[in-house]
């Protein structure tokens, strides 16, 4: 099983660029994060070279994020603005050398009517689905839960899975997007994670985890998490799982969890 550290959430006690280097010095080979478009491809290109670490994920651009925006792929009227960020994604990815990337689905506008806001899902993604696969790379979709983030529009496994299938129905499972099943809101927004693991096995493409309910450490609160991944590992085998939780403390210093799933995960 192959673990990416989250740069966006763990390693904080070291300016973004940094956290490269913090992660291959505790042992990741991967990493993954939100939003790389505040720095030039190219730097972090090459910290990625510099530390011998494989770009996993990353996630298109989610509009404006300090005017509350999170993500676009849902929004009547936005299209124009989401397929110029598919371009700024895959140009990304292309220099990173990442064959993976996440639409995230954003916030339903309360006023907006819910065909629409499906209608609009699907033709964007499909389109994102199609301009990634023509790259090489694989377009993801995740649902949120929505009491960290309300009003998130993809807010159901079941939904997502019945997005793929639509999609693949009408342009061909290989233009399909696949699914980035996060533990943490799947327990959040279903609770019985081991078993939409396997309802989800044939279309998910990666894994992200955090512990319940304070998404710290997996190892901390509620989740099962042995038993979880080892699930995943027999299911999925191979696949990558991001470590995408805040750590409680220093992060070095929480990744005891790690090196015990290691030695005890298939």
């Amino acid at each position: 099983m192959q673990f990416a550290a989250n740069l966006s959430m763990m390693f904080q006690e070291h300016p973004f660029l940094d956290r490269f280097a913090a992660a291959a010095a505790a042992g990741f080979r991967h990493v993954e994060y939100l939003f790389p478009y505040d720095w030039p491809a190219d730097e972090i290109a090459a910290e990625l070279r510099k530390h011998n670490l494989s770009q996993a994920l990353f996630n298109l651009s989610p509009g404006t994020w300090d005017a509350g925006e999170r993500g676009l792929a849902c929004l009547p009227g936005r299209e124009y603005d989401f397929r110029a960020s598919v371009d700024q994604a895959i140009a990304f990815a292309e220099t990173l050398g990442c064959l993976r990337l996440h639409a995230v689905a954003g916030l339903a506008p309360v006023d907006a009517e819910p065909a629409a806001l499906r209608d609009t899902y699907i033709r964007n993604i499909a389109f994102a689905a199609n301009a990634c696969r023509a790259a090489g790379i694989d377009l993801l979709i995740e649902p949120i839960n929505t009491v960290d983030m309300p009003g998130f529009f993809l807010s159901d496994f079941a939904m997502a899975c019945d997005v793929i299938a639509e999609i693949a129905h009408n342009n061909g499972p290989e233009n399909a997007p696949k699914l980035q099943f996060d533990i943490y809101h799947c327990a959040k927004i279903h609770g019985d994670v081991e078993a939409w693991i396997a309802k989800c096995r044939d279309v998910t493409a990666h894994y992200q985890i955090a512990g319940i309910p304070d998404r710290h450490e997996p190892d901390i609160g509620d989740l099962a998490l042995d038993s979880i991944l080892q699930t995943v590992a027999d299911v999925t085998p191979g696949v990558m799982v991001g470590c995408e939780y805040r750590p409680s403390g220093k992060t070095e210093a929480g990744l005891g969890w790690l090196e015990k799933v290691r030695d005890s995960v298939i």
